[in-house]
């Protein structure tokens, strides 16, 4: 005979409820509650379970809370059911009590065409439950329906070991729109998890789109070069390494991409000198002053356009010619400025006309100031000068919109060389050739490196249209979805540099898409692997920024403002602790794997703001591929088992084999040998010779 269902429902009660707090729950376990394993459910199931699910019916349906923890407390009179007409004597007995963590609301919405019952969890408590009512197991529909409900669940990452092994499923708009931050040791599953994020959601997208190659775009930054070989079996991925091999393309980042920021934390360049010096050189350079090809009234266009934008700078900088000392340097720079004034055969009338204007308006400038310690240039003075210059550049077909040529940071093309030019010329115009030396130094060591011209690009030929198409991804995804771009062997000096230019392109790009297109975005993934040694939090000085803080306010800007043009960030880290406190608290989901460093921990239960009290304290005994799912693409905290990957799937990430290789034999029997040439590694290292494959090394060596 069936059971009715209040009796079925009595059947799953554990208990009664005894204490209640908004953020903590305690109830008193019935003495016929199962200890070890619950066969009332549908299928069998461990209880009394650390982290485990419950529910205590609501005027909503059910409020879903989740253990904390499990207790024994001595009673000298356990007046319980059960216990009634056992004896007349009432002997202590073991009460048996638990924690729990309310989390939210499980209601009934209808049944299916089969008559199983559908609820749907929310996250969240309007009411809380009063001391006396019922606890109850859940059932296996509502099992799942806790950790399955939600929308737009389109991707399966795992099964949840603490429901019945429910699915675990998320939403990609959830998951990559507002940033993930997959923090846990070495070893934990880390890059795994990354992967697989990106490889089961393109299989799904894939299977949406019936079989076709996804619109979408990944761009792995890899630090260590281990994703190269990760999505080979999905077509068209593009890879990028230092050193280009079978399947893998040179990194090309151009030096014309780095703007007045990178430029001025690679060369260290000073506040006060070197930075507007640099700022006004790539204004120079980035306008065409020192290319190939410019016709002598061109050129004194430019000049002109110079004189007018150094003039007001100084102005501007506080009136340095007053006084004697500055107004005798200002007047000596006027002399050498009036000597670059020379008239040409081949200007027109009115253009010589008014060049002979200004050098005489000059002349008699400095006539007024000719003495060892002449007057104070007046304000007037300055302001007819500049007026003055500015109608010779006028007619020389400069326009008052062009005196500030264009922003320094335009990405238009210029080789290193234009650059180092560019910077004498602007320093010996502005009178500072002196301070600038070590500046200029550090542009020449990287023009002369030759590691530096490979990361640097000195292809004449690469477009920016060109980089975009086959960094970011061509139109609907044509050239493929996932871009690697294999950072290894960037040289330190400038991968910080380098990862922050690969980053603000990025985002620059998808702003000016949203600009472009009634904003609408495109949507892009950046994924960073070892994010604490780029987004590591530095210290706030803002006279000198060096390469690492210029690319962590990269990250930080991207955190704070991508997701509103369509560009989602993933970080892969295994010292949280170490990362920038921006960035983290940007993130809105974390993917949480092992976890044993106290300081990493201490930050994640600060940057958590569930009260998960009991499910983090999992962290440091979480087995690998295991991981907690909470945060925005979560309904509630769940333990994940993720979905394993296939070994050619993996990143190179598997801990060293050492046993195997000492005693030549792996786990399986197998013999394993690792020969060594280090001719062969040399040889390719000092770039003697054909270069090596990757490929080749493997089939040598074992």
């Amino acid at each position: 005979m069936s059971m009715s269902p209040l009796a079925y429902a009595d059947s799953l009660r554990i208990g009664t409820i005894d204490f209640v707090s908004p953020d903590e729950i305690k109830v008193l376990l019935d003495i016929e509650a199962p200890d070890g394993v619950a066969l009332n459910t549908g299928t069998p199931r461990p209880f009394p379970r650390i982290n485990g699910y419950v529910l205590i019916p609501s005027d909503e349906g059910h409020l879903v809370a989740q253990v904390e923890w499990i207790t024994i407390e001595r009673s000298q009179y356990p007046k319980r059911k059960g216990m009634q007409d056992f004896g007349l004597v009432d002997l202590p007995y073991p009460l048996r009590k638990m924690s729990l963590n309310p989390l939210g609301v499980l209601a009934y919405e209808r049944q299916d065409a089969h008559g199983h019952d559908i609820y749907r969890f929310r996250r969240g408590v309007e009411s809380y439950p009063t001391v006396g009512d019922a606890v109850l197991l859940p059932t296996q529909s509502q099992l799942r329906a806790i950790v399955e409900s939600g929308d737009n669940r389109q991707v399966l990452i795992g099964t949840s070991p603490l429901a019945a092994n429910a699915e675990v499923k998320i939403d990609p708009d959830r998951l990559f729109g507002r940033h993930l931050a997959v923090l846990g040791n070495t070893g934990s599953g880390k890059s795994c998890s990354v992967a697989g994020l990106i490889r089961w959601s393109m299989d799904e997208a894939r299977k949406a789109r019936g079989g076709s190659d996804p619109n979408a775009r990944f761009i792995v930054l890899d630090p260590n070069g281990e994703y190269a070989n990760t999505f080979r079996d999905m077509s068209k991925v593009r890879v990028f390494a230092v050193e280009p091999s079978a399947g893998v393309e040179q990194l090309q980042i151009p030096l014309w991409f780095w703007n007045s920021a990178e430029w001025g934390a690679f060369t260290q360049a000073s506040a006060k000198t070197q930075r507007p010096t640099l700022v006004q050189a790539l204004r120079s350079v980035r306008d065409g002053v020192f290319g190939a090809t410019v016709t002598p009234s061109h050129e004194m266009r430019r000049y002109l356009r110079t004189l007018v934008s150094a003039i007001q700078i100084e102005r501007n900088s506080g009136n340095p010619w007053k006084g004697a000392g500055p107004a005798k340097g200002f007047r000596d720079r006027l002399i050498r400025w009036k000597e670059g004034l020379a008239d040409n055969a081949s200007f027109d009338a009115a253009e010589s006309s008014a060049l002979n204007g200004l050098i005489q308006h000059i002349t008699t400038l400095l006539a007024a100031h000719g003495g060892d310690w002449p007057a104070i240039f007046t304000p007037q003075e300055i302001g007819a000068l500049i007026g003055v210059l500015s109608s010779t550049h006028s007619v020389f077909g400069g326009s008052d919109t062009d005196i500030l040529p264009i922003d320094a940071d335009v990405p238009r093309p210029f080789t290193g060389d234009q650059l180092l030019r560019s910077v004498e010329a602007t320093a010996e115009l502005l009178g500072v050739s002196d301070y600038v030396e070590t500046m200029q130094m550090r542009i020449r060591t990287l023009l002369s490196d030759s590691r530096m011209k490979i990361v640097s690009g000195t292809s004449q030929d690469l477009t920016l249209d060109d980089w975009l198409r086959n960094y970011i991804g061509d139109n609907q995804a044509s050239n493929g979805s996932v871009t690697v771009i294999d950072l290894s062997l960037v040289p330190a000096e400038v991968v910080h540099i380098i990862t922050a230019v690969i980053a603000r392109m990025t985002l620059e790009a998808l702003q000016r898409y949203r600009k472009l297109h009634h904003g609408k975005t495109l949507p892009t993934v950046l994924v960073m692997e070892e994010a604490h040694t780029f987004i590591k939090r530095y210290h706030d000085d803002a006279e000198n920024q060096n390469s690492a803080a210029i690319c962590c306010q990269v990250f930080e800007k991207i955190a704070r403002e991508g997701r509103k043009f369509g560009l989602g960030l993933v970080l892969s880290s295994q010292r949280p602790s170490e990362l920038s406190p921006t960035v983290l608290s940007q993130c809105n989901s974390y993917l949480l794997h092992r976890i044993s460093n106290d300081r990493d921990q201490e930050l994640v239960h600060k940057l958590v703001p569930d009260n998960l009290r009991g499910l983090l304290r999992d962290l440091p005994s979480l087995p690998s591929r295991h991981a907690i799912l909470l945060g925005w693409a979560s309904e509630l905290p769940v333990l994940v088992q993720m979905n394993a990957l296939p070994e050619q799937h993996r990143p190179k990430s598997d801990d060293p084999d050492f046993w195997a290789v000492w005693s030549g034999k792996d786990t399986k029997g197998e013999a394993v040998e690792r020969a060594v040439d280090w001719k062969t590694i040399a040889n390719d290292w000092q770039q003697i010779g054909t270069p090596v494959e990757e490929q080749d090394l493997e089939n040598t060596n074992e």
